[in-house]
């Protein structure tokens, strides 16, 4: 989903999850399935924001890691439970070309629909990095930031890989 296409709508249906101690959120219309843990296949000189693969239905799907992008260090609270990690499957645009990919949440928890009224921008003075991100809502725990996932593969896709 694009700018244009949020625009146009009214509202937005959104998958909330928690990385570290960070609630975001993801329009479902980028989402294929959450599934649980799988094994993952380490490659060999790939950077630290999608270091590994995973076969998926017999696809293999790179598996990123938004903590990389987001800055997100602190490993979030010590009560959530150890089996609520998921992998959630997404179709994002990466210069101009779809890619399935795969990223990590500590937690899934809930789809919501919310007015685009609710979504604000990302204020200058925060830590958060404004370029991978399309905005920010309150939710009922806190913010919920709205990484601009397109942006962020984008971005790290020119990346080089470490050696």
């Amino acid at each position: 989903m694009n700018v244009h296409d949020l625009n146009a709508a009214r509202s937005v249906t959104l998958v909330t999850m928690s990385i570290g101690p960070q609630m975001l959120a993801i329009p479902a219309t980028q989402l294929r399935e959450i599934i649980d843990p799988l094994p993952m296949t380490r490659v060999p000189g790939a950077g630290a924001f999608a270091p590994w693969v995973l076969n998926v239905r017999g696809t293999v799907v790179p598996l990123a890691d938004l903590r990389i992008p987001l800055g997100i260090t602190d490993p979030g609270p010590d009560d959530r439970p150890e089996d609520a990690r998921r992998f959630m499957v997404i179709e994002v645009e990466i210069d101009g070309d779809k890619a399935t990919m795969a990223i990590t949440a500590d937690m899934v928890h809930e789809v919501v629909t919310i007015p685009l009224t609710r979504i604000e921008p990302v204020p200058a003075t925060m830590h958060w990095p404004a370029d991978y991100l399309r905005g920010l809502f309150k939710g009922s725990d806190g913010f919920v930031l709205l990484p601009d996932l397109s942006a962020i593969f984008s971005a790290m896709a020119q990346r080089p890989s470490a050696a």
